[in-house]
């Protein structure tokens, strides 16, 4: 059974920074493209970033510049760190793996950025 588990949010003030984690207990972890996604109260889930087997990233707009995702496939465990971090930020963070059409969500972690 693949388990995701994401960790690093919390209350962090505009312009702070927080690092999320998301570890991963699936085999071939490094044949999985992985994620971020991220839903704010009354809004749909949004891609944040992504990060493919491969290497190759892609970003929101409205995150480019300040967030980098990055993952470790010996320790099966994927990255997002958010600097310059805006009250629009906030929202409850989801950890993604998928491969072949079979993708795995995490629980999610809240992510408050306010004064």
């Amino acid at each position: 059974q693949v388990q995701l588990v994401e960790s690093g949010g919390g209350l962090v003030q505009p312009g702070g920074s927080l690092r999320l984690s998301c570890a991963a207990s699936v085999r071939l972890f490094n044949s999985y493209g992985t994620g971020w996604y991220r839903q704010a109260p009354g809004k749909q889930r949004e891609l944040v970033a992504g990060i493919t087997s491969g290497g190759r990233t892609n970003y929101a707009d409205s995150v480019k510049g300040r967030f980098t995702i990055s993952r470790d496939n010996v320790k099966k465990t994927v990255y997002l760190q958010m600097n310059s971090l805006k009250s629009e930020d906030t929202a409850v963070y989801y950890c993604n793996v998928e491969r072949a059409g079979s993708e795995y969500w995490g629980q999610g972690t809240q992510v408050t950025v306010s004064s």
